[in-house]
């Protein structure tokens, strides 16, 4: 039975699925036609051409198979070849094996049995049967000064088998010796030129000391299996996929730590992950394909570049899960601590659940075309921005954000001149709104940002779930920034920030909201609630930092309703992140009385009302 990756292509369907569905979530006006609707995918589509091109391209890759079958787990023990390695010296007994010194050369399929020692020896795998190779360690060591210790250069497929109980190392040297400068290959301790398998219950410590640890150019899959990796450059490689599974992986590598990097559009060059613990320390990324990752379950630390508060150049790359073409996580838990984005995609990330501590030095999540979460939690503890894309959807999960720029930024992902990464069309001062949106129609979010709380270049849409935001202390940042549309139909907002650039909702929301600018800013904790007149709270929110105006927005507030703004005291009511829903609140004092009239209600002066923000900030700091 062979295993494919047909789970991969489901996914990456029901990702461009919930892109084009996530549009249908906006009500820019009330209740849109489905001719509207349709204009507007067709507008989003039409401006991300080259993604949508790649998303079909790997789509259809991934209709391709591993090479994985039931029966390269089986043999029989009589037909196994046992070569023993005694230091310098090897005894092999039966057909399919050459030895010239301290090198075995492996010519013909079957399955071989090996232990002992080889010091400065190497295994050859050359053979042009179309049968598959199995290569038991049963307790081995095998160094190498100029070369790869097992180097696979000629096989239909090559399956390494981990004995129970057996610790196996493989090293290779500082430099290589090939037989003519246009040679560069082997270039790693454990090379293969076809498919290659690792499994079984024993361990494999390789080191890489001249470039990369495991390489294979051609299917890599690692099942069952304890792997410990050290390398001078990438630390575990496959070409047209990586595929890992119920496995135990530390890797430490100067490069890449685990890599697909096939980039002809019609192969995968594709990571798949599942049921399995890594352990990651990078100078490059953490894992990277050239295609797609996926991400069913697992445990995860992953450290690049020595962490998100290290320095790197701007032309390095050294981000904590990285898929070109789409990035999809489906479950695990994942703690990752990164110099560039925690999770990056040049097209689109889908996260359906997942458990995420993150620290990063540039954003949190980052996808060019769309990024769409469906579930998880995430504690963002520190990033340059926490979530960016063109369009930005959020339908459930949990997350916690904190961003040293913007917290949500929906705006460009394509790399300008010197590598920075470009925001969308200025806006305000006659600026015209993208095509870019920020779509929440569920879950909770809490955002406390240095730049801008939610800055969209385009245009956003609340339409369910809770957002809140403690946005800047500066005057030229708002709580939201937004050059189109900020409707909100549904859901709980609460956004505090200054006075100078603030915002309200968008006058054709359909969800009363009140945006209250203070005479002056109020210190940190200060409670504000709306209460209704028979005294009872309908929402309030406490900001963690100091504040000078506060958009609340709530199902609960009604048109013509009369209510008090309280400013101070305390709340019974529950409390999460600041917002304190029900209960009553004590010890205040009466701000103003004010009665809505309309769907967006202002009480004080500041910065544009309703109308179209700043410039958004750049959209992330590195390629």
């Amino acid at each position: 039975m062979k295993q494919t990756l047909l789970t991969l292509l489901a996914a990456f369907l029901l990702l461009f699925s919930s892109a084009c569905a996530s549009t249908t979530a906006a009500t820019t006006t009330g209740a849109q036609t489905q001719a509207q609707l349709s204009s507007l995918q067709a507008t989003l589509a039409a401006s991300t051409p080259a993604a949508a091109e790649s998303s079909a391209a790997a789509s259809a890759a991934l209709e391709i198979d591993t090479h994985e079958e039931s029966s390269d787990y089986t043999w029989s023990e009589a037909n196994e070849v046992l070569i023993e390695l005694q230091g310098s010296a090897i005894s092999a007994a039966g057909s399919g094996v050459e030895v010239e010194g301290t090198t075995i050369y492996i010519t013909a399929p079957g399955t071989y049995r090996l232990n002992g020692s080889l010091n400065d020896g190497q295994i050859v795998v050359q053979t042009d049967i179309e049968q598959p190779v199995r290569l038991i360690l049963d307790g081995v060591s095998i160094s190498n000064s100029s070369s790869a210790a097992i180097d696979i250069t000629q096989a239909d497929k090559v399956i390494i088998i981990l004995a129970e109980g057996t610790t196996n190392t493989l090293s290779d040297g500082k430099s290589y010796s090939y037989a003519s400068a246009d040679v560069d290959e082997p270039n790693a301790a454990l090379f293969s030129k076809v498919d290659l398998t690792i499994y079984g219950s024993g361990t494999l410590s390789v080191s890489g000391n001249y470039a990369d640890a495991i390489a294979s150019k051609d299917g890599l899959l690692i099942r069952d299996a304890h792997i410990e990796v050290s390398a001078m450059d990438d630390g575990i490689r496959g070409k047209d996929y990586l595929v890992i599974e119920n496995a135990t992986i530390s890797v430490e590598a100067g490069g890449d730590a685990l890599k697909s990097d096939n980039d002809d559009p019609e192969a995968l060059g594709a990571v798949l992950i599942d049921a399995s613990s890594l352990e990651i320390s990078a100078d490059g990324d953490g894992v990277s394909a050239e295609g797609n990752v996926q991400i069913d379950s697992g445990t995860f630390h992953i450290q690049t570049a020595g962490g998100s508060r290290a320095k790197i150049s701007s032309e390095a790359s050294a981000k904590g899960i990285k898929g070109l073409s789409a990035v999809v996580i489906n479950g695990g838990s994942f703690t990752l601590d990164t110099a560039d984005d925690a999770l990056h995609s040049n097209g689109s990330i889908l996260v359906n659940g997942g458990d995420f501590t993150i620290n990063t030095g540039d954003d949190a999540l980052h996808a060019d075309t769309s990024l769409t979460i469906n579930g998880g939690k995430f504690d963002i503890q520190s990033s340059y921005e926490g979530l960016e894309s063109a369009l930005i959807t959020v339908n459930s999960g949990e997350i916690a954000l904190v961003a040293s720029d913007d917290g949500i930024n929906a705006a460009s992902g394509t790399a300008g001149a010197g590598g920075q990464m470009m925001g969308g069309a200025p806006g305000g001062m006659g600026g015209q709104a993208g095509n870019y949106w920020f779509y929440l129609t569920g879950g909770f979010i809490y955002v406390n940002a240095g730049g801008d709380g939610v800055d969209t270049n385009g245009s956003a849409s609340i339409s369910g779930g809770t957002l809140l935001v403690d946005g800047p202390t500066n005057n030229g940042n708002g709580a939201l920034d937004y050059m189109g549309s900020f409707n909100i139909s549904g859901g709980l907002v609460a956004a505090a920030g200054s006075a100078g650039m603030a915002q309200s909702a968008s006058q054709d929301s359909s969800q009363p909201s009140v945006l209250i600018a203070f005479e002056s800013a109020q210190q940190a904790g200060t409670l504000v609630s709306l209460q209704d007149a028979s005294g009872t709270s309908v929402i309030a929110y406490a900001p963690s930092k100091a504040f000078q105006t506060l958009l609340l927005s709530s199902p609960e507030l009604k048109i013509d309703g009369a209510y008090q703004v309280l400013l101070g005291g305390d709340s019974s009511g529950s409390q999460q992140d600041g917002l304190y829903l029900g209960g009553s609140t004590s010890g205040a004092s009466t701000y103003a009385a004010l009665t809505l009239s309309g769907t967006v209600t202002t009480l004080g002066n500041a910065g544009g009302f309703g109308g179209p923000g700043a410039p958004g900030g750049p959209g992330g700091r590195r390629p």
